[in-house]
């Protein structure tokens, strides 16, 4: 940075001194006008999310039926229906109050204190109290607290994955960048959060608090707003739908009843909401919650995710596209040696990440590093000329300093157990200037060694100087090679010294070194991911991946993890150059998505969910909260992601394993396909006690089931026998349906014929033996309409047997589901209760039953299953018809 760069800053920012900084006045009044470098973050009150819970069109109709019992004085059933509308305020509010707030986690990510020069001192402040214009001090280990323009660096480098998803230490500069340069390649700025990794450099606050690129990300995550899951929109529509019809129907029936004058006005509105309350599926909500809530406990002990919402679990069985950030996700972001290249030989290196346990081949046979001088005086080298350690913390192995350091310290020790008994002389810290580090040591027998490590255009030149012979041309190409496929080459190099040589000088390294080799690195793919990919392309699921890495390496690692055929690539520089065409079409048809800012990540998650994709957001940095909490399920890695984008998620991989994504999508198709077994099974019964009451209206008959007996049928069947499809295993080959639309109807039209059909033969069974039972005189009416209520229970528990999978009742899978036959015991316990005990009778009106009624309500329930089974048989005869037609016609 020029001397009249320097000044135009210092004019544009009105800085009269460096050295000086501002004045204590001046940072006063600037901090006044501008507000505290600190973000905002606000929560809903939990108040408001629970009289959210009431929102409904269903609890608003339940709500008018309380309100009306109440004044005809049925307090009984007033009260039965309270608790319904209580119990579902209370999942409802359980479920969304559990969600976290990513923008106060954003918040916390700012420095606390800052190094600042004020009126001629470097003092340290809070860093909340920066402003623009003042002067920052930075060195190794600071949290950078605002965004700054370098102006003074010293071997500067910063640690920047978790703002850009850059994997290495990004080496600052001073010089002045073009005004479009990508956020990943802005060399001469240190921005908000990110660390120092080494050296020191001073900078000019040019942006604080909001303003700055975390104080976007934060607005950004602020500003997004998720829609609702595929699922939750249908069942709100459907439930709109069943209510404005049952609402309807309620109004006709209610004129034809005034119209006959059979009924009193208070007998006929007492009926007509009984039929409402019948009709009405209360229970579809509280059913869907508890299959959701189980389903998400199962994901937790048995694949190691945590779902935070409870629409998220069902979302994962409709995903079709998952855009995923490589570094941390489908790489380990730790820098490994795949290959080392010495002048007579190449060795392959095995094991990934540094845990150092792998070994070093030579044309596919193994060797050992002691006795291969070549490759033990290149890690020897490799592990001296370094400035970085190596430490197991908990079972991991984590470093201290840069990971390309930290992949020469692991390869040693995959070679040796203990390190070199070398005395330090001197060191020469790594500088983008030179781009290669130095260290003097002496051995144990006093002679002084020079250890080189770093870029090949640097290092070669050197040992081309000690030897005129030396093919530097040959290792440039090499280094061309790997590096156009996403590999990091580095050069290693060593000279021995005169005994007088203590330290190092500059100049020293270019009088010759003797070349040692090449060092190949790579952020390794998870090993598991490319057999996952693989699983889910079968699946119908696409894999995206969006990265802030550069497009070669980005590329290279897509097509090693087989991510499409032929992978395409394209930056967010090339995105921000297209036309708006021509830049949505690039992001629903492109694979990977290489130099990416935060907001181009959101900008992708948006053209994939407007074209019609249920979208997955996988990522661990800063720079992924806004897109994972735009997609319709955000998925955090548990360990290595930062606390940002675990609460900007819906859902968290507690072991980092992106092959959880396969077993979670598999667990989510699952949860779907029981979430509509079980609305399959409730309407049915729902509409079928609605049909009996006005049935009973049209036909102008005494009642036969009055509001709290219809609320039991509804309510008990809810919270026993319908657990029954919480433990209802995946059916067979489910990873190989395809993704479901995300325009798909939860129900198709034989699935209406069958509601349809059920609730016809339900309710008409129910009346005619509860007709026939009261007009021959066998019966007392609460023991017929006590015996009608079992006919419906009983109906329910054998149409289970017909809804819970798609093969026939009597088949292989009639017993994969034993808690099924647990729920169906709970639930005739409570129908027992319901009607024999005393206190139940007296609540609900009911009266005992003789082997006649039971009898009647067995038999109902066999006729049920009988029907609903040979209507599965035409079905499936029909399919595997139509199959076999369609088979024949592609031969021909």
């Amino acid at each position: 940075m020029t001397h009249s760069e320097v000044s135009a800053l210092q004019q544009e920012l009105k800085v009269p001194d460096l050295e000086a900084g501002l004045s204590s006045q001046e940072a006063a009044k600037r901090l006044a006008e501008n507000g505290p470098n600190a973000l905002e973050s606000h929560t809903t009150p939990k108040w408001v999310i629970f009289i959210r819970q009431f929102n409904s069109l269903i609890i608003y109709i339940l709500i008018g039926a309380a309100v009306l019992t109440t004044v005809m004085g049925e307090m009984t059933d007033t009260i039965i229906i309270g608790l319904v509308i209580i119990i579902n305020a209370i999942i409802g509010y359980s479920q969304e109050s559990n969600a976290s707030n990513a923008l106060e986690r954003i918040k916390q990510m700012l420095s606390h204190e800052a190094t600042v020069y004020r009126d001629g001192e470097r003092v340290d402040v809070d860093s909340a109290d920066l402003v623009v214009g003042d002067v920052v001090f930075l060195e190794a280990g600071d949290n950078v607290p605002a965004d700054l323009r370098l102006f003074d660096i010293d071997n500067l480098s910063m640690q920047e994955a978790a703002l850009t998803g850059e994997s290495n230490s990004v080496e600052k500069t001073v010089e002045p960048l073009p005004a479009n340069t990508p956020l990943a390649e802005r060399t001469n700025m240190a921005f908000a959060s990110t660390a120092v990794a080494t050296g020191s450099g001073m900078g000019l606050v040019v942006a604080t608090g909001k303003d700055t690129e975390l104080g976007k990300i934060s607005q950004a995550v602020a500003d997004v707003r998720k829609g609702k899951t595929p699922m939750m929109t249908e069942l709100d529509n459907l439930g709109k739908g069943i209510s404005y019809a049952i609402l309807a129907v309620a109004v006709l029936l209610f004129g034809l009843g005034l119209w006959s004058g059979h009924y009193s006005v208070g007998t006929l509105a007492l009926a007509v909401v009984t039929m409402v309350v019948g009709s009405m599926p209360e229970g579809l909500p509280a059913t869907t919650s508890v299959v959701l809530a189980m389903g998400m406990q199962q994901l937790v002990k048995k694949e190691n995710t945590i779902v935070k919402t409870l629409p998220a679990v069902e979302t994962l069985g409709s995903v079709d596209v998952i855009a995923t950030d490589k570094t941390g996700t489908l790489t380990k972001n730790e820098m490994t040696i795949t290959n080392i290249i010495t002048p007579s030989h190449e060795y392959t290196v095995s094991g990934t990440g540094y845990a150092p346990t792998g070994e070093f081949s030579l044309r596919g046979k193994p060797v050992t590093a002691k006795d291969r001088a070549d490759l033990r005086d290149l890690l020897i080298a490799g592990f001296e000329a370094n400035d970085t350690t190596l430490a197991e913390i908990d079972g991991k192995y984590e470093i201290n300093g840069e990971p390309t350091d930290g992949s020469f310290l692991t390869a040693y020790h995959k070679g040796f157990a203990d390190e070199p008994d070398y005395e330090e002389l001197d060191m020469l810290p790594f500088d983008s200037d030179y781009r290669y580090m130095a260290k003097l040591m002496r051995l144990p027998d006093g002679q002084h060694r020079l250890f080189v490590k770093g870029s090949p255009d640097k290092v070669l030149p050197m040992a081309e100087t000690a030897d005129p012979s030396f093919d530097t041309q040959h290792y440039l190409d090499l280094t061309q090679a790997y590096s156009k496929q996403g590999m990091r080459v580095i050069a290693v190099a060593a000279e021995d010294m005169p005994d007088s040589v203590d330290e190092i000088t500059e100049g020293l390294c270019e009088h010759g070194v003797t070349f040692l080799g090449l060092a190949v690195i790579i952020d390794p793919p998870r090993e598991e991911v490319i057999a996952s990919i693989r699983q889910m392309r079968m699946a119908g699921v696409k894999v995206r991946m969006i990265t802030g890495d550069h497009p070669d390496t980005a590329l290279a690692i897509a097509k090693k993890l087989g991510l499409a055929d032929s992978p395409t690539v394209v930056t967010g520089t090339e995105l921000a150059e297209m036309s708006e065409k021509d830049r949505t079409q690039a992001m629903i048809s492109t694979d990977v998505f290489a130099r990416t800012t935060p907001a181009d990540k959101l900008a992708i998650v948006t053209a994939l969910q407007e074209a019609g994709n249920v979208t997955a957001m996988v990522g661990d940095g800063v720079n992924d909260a806004p897109a994972l909490k735009k997609a319709d399920i955000g998925v955090a890695m548990g360990e290595s992601g930062t606390d940002v984008a675990k609460d900007a998620a819906d859902m968290i991989l507690t072991d980092d394993k992106f092959t959880t994504m396969e077993k979670a999508i598999a667990q989510g198709r699952r949860i779907y396909d029981n979430i509509k077994k079980s609305i399959l099974f409730l309407l049915p019964t729902s509409f079928a006690e609605g049909l009996i009451i006005a049935i009973t209206i049209l036909t102008q008959d005494n009642m036969p089931l009055n509001a709290a007996q219809m609320l039991w049928i509804n309510m008990v069947s809810a919270i026993t026998i319908q657990f029954a499809f919480i433990w209802e295993p995946a059916e067979p080959g489910i990873m190989a349906w395809p993704p479901r639309a995300n325009n798909a109807s939860m129900m198709n039209w034989h699935d209406v014929f069958q509601i349809a059909y059920v609730s016809l033969m339900i309710s008409g069974i129910g009346l005619l033996a509860h007709d026939w039972l009261l007009a021959g005189g066998y019966v007392s009416a609460e023991v017929a309409s006590t015996m009608m209520v079992n006919i419906i229970i009983l109906g329910k528990i054998f149409y289970l047997f017909n809804i819970r999978t798609h093969a026939l009742a009597l088949s292989k899978q009639f017993f994969s589901n034993p808690m099924a036959f647990a729920v169906i015991a709970a639930m005739m316990v409570l129908q027992l209760s319901f009607t024999y005990i005393p206190f139940m009778q007296g609540v609900f009106r009911t009266a005992g039953m003789s082997w006649l009624e039971w009898g009647i309500a067995i038999g109902a329930g066999v006729i049920t299953l009988a029907v609903t089974e040979c209507d599965k048989m035409i079905r499936l005869s029909y399919r595997k018809w139509a199959h076999r037609d369609h088979t024949a016609q592609v031969a021909r």
